[in-house]
Parts: C-alpha cells; sequence; structure tokens
C-alpha cells in the first residue's frame, strides 16, 4: 500500500537537480508568501484539460505542446507573448484542418523557468560558478552574485506567469482566437516564408466554409467554439519548493492541485523511482507528463505509472517520447508495447527537441531541422506499426525570428546561428519553422487517418 501523500512529503524522497539555498530562513518567508497568493489557475480548469486529454488517449484528438525552451525576465514582453500564441493557434489550425480533429493547445509558458543542467558548475577563463539554472533560481550572467541561488527570484517568476496568463486568456476567449480572424494571425516574418502561401490558401477555404455557414443561415459569430479557443499552461515541475507553495486544496473534490500550471511534467532527469519529484506529483490531480528516453526500461516504466495513475485515470498521463532521431524506432517499440499491455489509458507524444542537440562548427549549439523532422516520422512509424495513436508533439519555440535551429525551408545555415540567436537554454524553432513543421505533421495525421479507415473497412468485410 502506498504511504499517505501530504504536499510536503516529497521532502523525505530524493531530489536530484535541485538547487540548495544558502539561507534556509528567506526560501522559507518567500515560499510563505507564495502560499498566501492566489492560485494562478484552477481546479476545474485542470479537470477540462484533464477531459480533453482523455479524448486524445482514445484516439479522437491530438495535442499540440510548445514555447519557450526557459521563460526569461529579461524578454518578457507582451508581443513575444501574443507572437508565440499566434504562431501556436496558427500550427492548431493546419492540423485540425488536416485531421479533422479537435487540437488541444498547451502552451510552455506561464512557468516554464527552471531547468536541469548535465553539470552543476560551469567554467569560463578559468572561472568556476554554478551553472545556470533558470530565471527562478538564478540569473544567466556570469558573475558569482548573480549566480547565487535566490529564493527571492520565485517571486518575480509568480508576478511574471499571473500577467502572462492574464493575457492568454485574453487572447483565447476575447476575440484575438475568432477563426474569422485567422488570416490575421500571419507574422511578417512567416508571411514571407515558403509555408505562408500554404497557410494564407488554407485561411482562404476556412473563410470561405465560414461564408457558407453564414449563407446558409448558421451565424458564426453565435458559435461559441468559433469565437475563441481553450488554452492550457504546463512547464516542468522541478523547482518543488515553488510548486509546493502553489498546491491548493479543492473546495469541491477536497483533491490536492498543484495551482502554478494546468499540467506539470517530470523530466528524463527526475523521474526515476524514489525521485521527490514524482512523489511530489502523484498526489495531485493535475494532468501530469513524464519524458520518456533511452535509458527507461519498460518494467520502470510500469511501476511510474501505477505511482502516478493507480486509478488508470484517461488524460491523467501524457508520455513524452525524447529518443534522438537515430534511437526512436529502436527504443520507443518496447514502451509502447508494454503501456498497451498492461491497458494503461496514456497520450503519447513525441519531444523531437531533447534528443537531436549538437554543437555547430560555429560553437553554437543547435538542432538541425532534419533531424527533428526524422524523429516526428520515426515516432508516427512506431506507432502506425504496433497499432496505437501518435497523440502528440511537444516543440521548444517561439514565435520571434530567431535563428537557433538549422535547416528547414527557411534555409538557417551554421553561418547564420550568430545573426539572431536569443535562446537562454536550448535551441527553439522560429515561427516558420514551426509552421513547416505543422504541415509536415498533417500529412503524417493524413496518413494515420488512412490507415484507421482502411483497418476499419477491412474489419467490416
Amino acid at each position: 500500500m502506498a504511504k499517505s501523500w501530504t504536499p510536503q512529503s516529497w521532502t523525505e524522497a530524493e531530489a536530484r537537480h535541485h538547487p540548495v539555498y544558502e539561507d534556509g530562513a528567506v526560501l522559507d518567508r518567500v515560499t510563505g508568501t507564495l502560499g498566501s497568493f492566489p492560485p494562478l489557475v484552477f481546479a476545474g480548469e485542470a479537470r477540462a484539460l484533464q477531459a480533453d486529454l482523455a479524448q486524445v488517449a482514445a484516439g479522437k484528438g491530438f495535442l499540440l505542446q510548445g514555447g519557450d525552451c526557459a521563460e526569461s525576465f529579461a524578454e518578457f514582453h507582451p508581443n513575444n507573448i501574443r507572437d508565440t500564441f499566434r504562431v501556436l493557434l496558427q500550427m492548431a489550425v493546419v492540423l485540425t484542418f488536416a485531421s479533422k480533429q479537435p487540437v488541444v493547445k498547451v502552451g510552455r509558458m506561464a512557468g516554464q523557468f527552471a531547468k536541469p543542467r548535465s553539470a552543476p558548475t560551469e567554467t569560463i577563463g578559468g572561472v568556476e560558478l554554478p551553472s545556470y539554472l533558470g530565471d527562478i533560481i538564478n540569473g544567466i550572467e556570469f558573475e558569482p552574485e548573480i549566480r547565487r541561488n535566490d529564493p527571492e527570484r520565485m517571486l518575480r517568476a509568480y508576478s511574471q506567469s499571473a500577467a502572462t496568463l492574464n493575457l492568454l486568456r485574453a487572447f483565447s476567449t476575447g476575440g484575438y482566437a475568432n477563426l474569422r480572424q485567422v488570416h490575421k494571425w500571419t507574422l511578417d516574418h512567416i508571411g514571407k516564408s515558403p509555408w505562408g502561401e500554404r497557410f494564407a490558401d488554407m485561411a482562404d477555404r476556412i473563410g470561405e466554409a465560414l461564408d457558407f455557414m453564414a449563407a446558409c443561415g448558421v451565424d458564426p459569430m453565435t458559435v461559441p467554439q468559433l469565437q475563441g479557443t481553450s488554452f492550457y499552461t504546463s512547464h516542468e515541475a522541478l523547482l518543488l519548493p515553488y510548486e509546493q507553495a502553489l498546491t491548493r486544496q479543492d473546495s469541491l473534490t477536497g483533491q490536492w492541485y498543484d495551482c502554478s500550471a494546468h499540467m506539470l511534467w517530470i523530466g528524463d532527469r527526475t523521474r526515476f523511482e524514489g525521485s521527490a519529484h514524482v512523489e511530489f506529483l502523484r498526489g495531485v490531480g493535475n494532468p501530469l507528463g513524464m519524458k520518456c528516453g533511452p535509458s527507461l526500461a519498460p518494467d520502470a516504466l510500469l511501476r511510474l505509472l501505477d505511482v502516478l495513475n493507480p486509478a488508470r485515470e484517461a488524460g491523467r498521463i501524457t508520455l513524452i517520447a525524447r529518443f534522438g532521431h537515430d534511437k526512436v524506432e529502436a527504443g520507443l517499440p518496447a514502451l509502447v508495447r508494454a503501456v498497451k499491455a498492461e491497458g494503461h489509458p496514456v497520450v503519447w507524444s513525441c519531444d523531437p527537441m531533447h534528443g537531436n542537440v549538437i554543437k555547430a562548427d560555429s560553437g553554437y549549439k543547435t538542432r538541425p531541422f532534419e533531424r527533428i523532422l526524422a524523429e516526428v516520422r520515426g515516432f508516427f512509424a512506431v506507432h502506425r506499426a504496433e497499432g496505437t495513436h501518435a497523440g502528440g508533439i511537444h516543440v521548444e519555440m517561439t514565435g520571434q525570428d530567431v535563428t537557433e535551429c538549422t535547416g528547414g525551408l527557411v534555409d538557417i545555415t551554421d553561418a547564420r546561428l550568430a545573426d539572431r540567436y536569443h535562446t537562454h537554454c536550448d535551441p527553439r524553432l522560429n515561427g516558420a519553422q514551426s509552421i513547416e513543421l505543422a504541415f509536415l505533421l498533417a500529412e503524417m495525421l493524413n496518413l494515420e487517418l488512412q490507415d484507421g479507415a482502411r483497418g476499419t473497412a477491412v474489419l467490416a468485410s
């Protein structure tokens, strides 16, 4: 029998990739202040997301999850939030139009501040300092005082998350996401890309469909589903004192929810058995994600699923595969088969970013677009072979016209990486590359639908 859970029971387990704070009294004061603040999201919203993800798990939808590698205090600006939201809307429209299925939209936004690092320190010019762990913990500038872990940063992260959520709610429900605005979502640099014309053509077809509805007496302006969209937030639940401070007991159900985001995930480095992060998240009611990489054995995955979702609730767990383009078709099938055999109702999503980082000749970390696409294709191929649903995509991207990932039809070369390399951590797809990926994903979803239709026809005959 599992031991009883409390919001602080994680403190008795092993917490890897967790910062050490010099002054425990300051940490207690900050978390106490956070504990008195209003929740950032609400339990009912988290339950709505789980219901949407349950449909995806049943093969009746697709999960689009994307946003910054690591949000920063310096780049906090309403235009950056708006532009990333716009690109996610465009991607979702492309995927919905192709698959004829709903797309669940989840941003890596309003809380994605903490990052695990491969080494606790870094050395520059013979000087060794703590690694940058994300703006919620320390600063990116290579200076001793700024690299000090500072609990006060949690308060600024909360404030920025609240402002971001406020803007996202306004965009998603205040008319900006109205399908009549679909032509206006295209950013200038995307419109000039090879995919801009193709998106414009699709937007024309959507407009014609809305005109047809109006001519038939169905006013699109009175259909709520066409006036706005549901948009959820997510981040890696890495900094547990912050997560605990924002955990609240729902007054309707009595269930605990981590009210820092609608969905939280466990990273590849913190999903081991006996993990403090697993211990914390097993007790909250939010939908959960878990990264699955080459080091995860099928038996270990099944044990973790039994801990995190003992009741086997549909929509509770999203498994985010991150193998690398050259490992996905060899490593993923064993996990898919094990989960399918045990009957766990999960969403399978593909993270084609984290296994495909290379160091370019220029010295910049990058992710070649062709490797990203190759992993996505391998992911879909595995699910077609296993008879399971390729249910989602999880990408690090931005609406900004950055030059961080090479390739794509915009043809970012190694020599151009320095032009607009702005990320605080890992390289992101820019808006044009994100739209290109969406169109290529749409082709794969169409193939999956055609395979499903053929299978149904064979059974019927």
